[in-house]
């Protein structure tokens, strides 16, 4: 009993799935992304310029506001004859008068004759400023400087010498703003703009990608169109697209027709190189025949041998020009229950049976060609059978691995369907299978045939990228499996 021939992987010439890819090579994911770290960039620089710009409202109004109170206050405060400080600054803010509000007011002596000391209620204990040497006054004798308050707040303190009567009696005068709240405010402001801006940018995005998503749908259409006539449904891309696509359809439509011509042109020219050959071989074989004899029956069967042989070759020139067009799909289902009745009939001494799965299979090729696959390999079935032939067709979903023998290729996610034709023969050796497919070949003599049948088989199946393999079948003969890639 022979061991499996070892074969090579499928190679992978399926076309790209219908789903859409999305991903970095995809153009909708690079526009789509590239729109988004815009978009974001975008609010980034919206966000801080906004809190810079409030910042500094912010803090130029919180400046006019502790001046405009200092102006106030040095108003409201004269000194008496003996020099005590006098006066009920009121500098219409309550804060002014709740404990440890972080908003203070204070007037002090700042030079010789003045005495006494006033501040507002606010506050509680004395609070800290920094020497004259440390912050030194400007040339209108103010000064201002933060420092840190009673609670623990930070302070915003302007402060101003000023002359108080004819006798040069002066006082220190001191505003004290909380600048902590400002802060919290300003925080509070961001937080709120932070939160608008994400959800305006959320929104944004969301609607850039469904804009972007729908203008590339004209690219989609034209996929799924370039689907249909890959699969055979359509003939060319229908429809009307956009001005920018249009072209591309337009070129895509000339060369599908392009690739129709070539195909047609081919088979004219091997249609007409046959028929020219035709007429010369049969004269060859007639002469053989009439001339008898080992000479005669000797140019009779070169004759036929040519013929034979340039059929072979007509043909691959014929599936090699076909092969990649994108129009062809053969039912399996029909053509094997149709070649399997008339092989029955042809050899009603041989039982043969059928399996074929509850899915629609579609040859992803010519009908022509798998009829001449399918032919040869019954033929060579029914030739060495001693009393069985079981055939058996089956779908094959996921990678192609490692399975049977075919040309060359690589590992790839294909669609794929299997033939099985089996007999109870003698089958062929393991080391007599490579020569079994070599054309011209025949491993037995006492058969008729020309040694070209799974040459052929072997070629076909290779031209259109597929798997065969020989086998030993479970029923004592050869097994015979072909793999060829199918349609969705």
């Amino acid at each position: 009993m022979s061991r499996r021939r070892k074969a090579e992987p499928l190679r992978q010439t399926a076309r790209t799935p219908l789903s859409l890819r999305f991903g970095p090579r995809s153009l909708a994911f690079r526009v789509i992304a590239f729109s988004t770290v815009w978009a974001i960039l975008t609010l980034v620089v919206i966000f801080t310029l906004i809190t810079t710009l409030y910042r500094q409202a912010s803090e130029r109004g919180f400046d006019s506001l502790l001046s405009a109170h200092l102006f106030n206050l040095i108003g409201s405060v004269g000194v008496s004859e003996g020099g005590s400080l006098t006066g009920a600054p009121d500098l219409g803010d309550l804060r002014f008068s709740e404990p440890n509000s972080g908003w203070y007011w204070s007037v002090e002596p700042a030079s010789e004759g003045v005495s006494g000391e006033l501040h507002s209620s606010s506050m509680t204990k004395a609070i800290l400023s920094p020497s004259v040497a440390e912050v030194p006054f400007n040339a209108s004798f103010q000064r201002s400087y933060t420092t840190e308050g009673i609670d623990g707040e930070e302070l915003e303190v302007f402060e101003s010498e000023f002359v108080l009567d004819a006798k040069n009696r002066a006082a220190r005068f001191r505003v004290m703003g909380n600048r902590t709240e400002l802060e919290q405010e300003i925080s509070a402001f961001q937080r709120r703009l932070l939160t608008y801006l994400s959800l305006f940018g959320v929104g944004m995005i969301a609607i850039n990608a469904i804009a972007i998503l729908l203008g590339l749908q004209p690219l989609r259409r034209v996929r799924d169109a370039l689907a249909m006539v890959r699969e055979g449904t359509a003939q060319k891309l229908d429809g009307r697209f956009p001005a920018e696509i249009e072209p591309l359809a337009d070129e895509t439509n000339a060369l599908i027709e392009n690739n129709k011509r070539i195909v047609e042109r081919s088979r004219t020219q091997v249609g007409n190189l046959a028929h020219s050959l035709k007429t010369p071989l049969a004269v060859l074989i007639n002469e053989g025949r009439a001339l008898g004899g080992a000479k005669g029956q000797l140019i009779a069967e070169q004759a036929a041998s040519m013929q034979k042989q340039i059929d072979h070759y007509l043909q691959r020139a014929r599936v090699a020009a076909q092969r990649d067009s994108v129009v062809y799909r053969t039912p399996v289902a029909p053509l094997v229950q149709r070649m399997v009745r008339v092989l029955q009939k042809l050899n009603p001494q041989t039982a043969l049976s059928l399996s074929l799965p509850a899915v629609d299979i579609v040859f992803a090729g010519e009908r022509q060609d798998l009829e001449e696959l399918l032919g040869n390999l019954l033929d060579n079935a029914m030739k060495w059978a001693r009393s069985a032939v079981a055939v058996s067709v089956a779908p094959i979903s996921g990678k192609s691995g490692s399975g049977k023998k075919s040309g060359a290729g690589k590992e790839g996610a294909v669609n794929l369907f299997e033939i099985s034709i089996e007999d109870d023969g003698p089958g062929i050796p393991e080391d007599k299978a490579r020569e079994a497919l070599k054309r011209g070949r025949r491993l037995d003599e006492t058969k008729p045939g020309t040694g070209l049948g799974l040459a052929i088989v072997a070629d076909l199946v290779n031209e259109y990228g597929g798997v065969l393999a020989l086998e030993r079948s479970s029923m004592g003969g050869l097994k015979a499996v072909v793999r060829l890639r199918s349609l969705h």
